[in-house]
């Protein structure tokens, strides 16, 4: 089966969103112009990146995946969003075992202990913690052994 100049589809479409009306011509390029362009410039540019604005919506979508990881359902979703965003730099606290310290961890209950060694040491992370590289994004709520 042979294919023919006039057989291949050709046409001129308006390419919305330029400052002004532009029209591109497409089509196949078959025949003998084959290696010529059949594509207008239409004039676009490309702005700068404003780092500002990148950073906001970086800080935008670090959060709107702390929310959903917060509220999923599947434990296997919830490590996939927490691996992703391990991969960008965010990751999580879950400082169990360690001091208490109130300038990183916030204080959510007491557990009472005979043991002097564990008292002001967290027990256990009631809400996991996230810092972004070495800002923190929201401090773990943890329980704390207190002394009896």
């Amino acid at each position: 089966m042979s294919v023919h100049a006039e057989d291949v589809p050709t046409g001129r479409i308006e390419c919305p969103g330029t400052h002004s009306t532009s029209w591109v011509t497409v089509g196949t390029g078959a025949g003998p112009d084959a290696s010529e362009s059949d594509v207008e410039p239409v004039g676009a540019t490309v702005a700068p990146i404003d780092h500002e604005r990148a950073l906001a919506d970086r800080h935008a979508l670090i959060q709107l995946c702390l929310y959903a990881m917060d509220r999923a359902r599947s434990g296997g979703v919830a490590e996939r969003i927490e691996q992703g965003l391990a991969s960008v730099g965010v990751h999580a606290l879950r400082p169990d075992g360690q001091r208490f310290d109130p300038s990183l961890h916030e204080a959510g209950g007491a557990v009472p202990t005979d043991d002097a060694a564990l008292e002001g040491t967290v027990a256990e992370t009631e809400v996991v913690g996230f810092v972004d590289h070495d800002r923190l994004l929201r401090a773990p709520v943890v329980t704390v052994y207190t002394r009896r």
